[in-house]
């Protein structure tokens, strides 16, 4: 459904609530991201921390 103004609204109002709803869906997407950046950073660390202890263990 397009984003169309009412007929006695004023368009200065419209672009201003245009723009507010693409930038908390641009806010929403980056949010998301971070979450994701997270959850890769540290299943990576857990990764690395069980290849070391594997190491130590294994070391002669």
């Amino acid at each position: 459904m397009p984003d169309t103004a009412m007929p006695d609204e004023d368009p200065a109002a419209t672009l201003e609530r245009q723009l507010e709803e693409r930038r908390l869906k641009q806010e929403t997407k980056n949010e998301r991201q971070v979450w994701y950046f997270l959850a890769y950073f540290l299943f990576g660390i857990h990764i690395i921390a069980f290849v070391m202890i594997y190491a130590v263990r294994h070391a002669k």
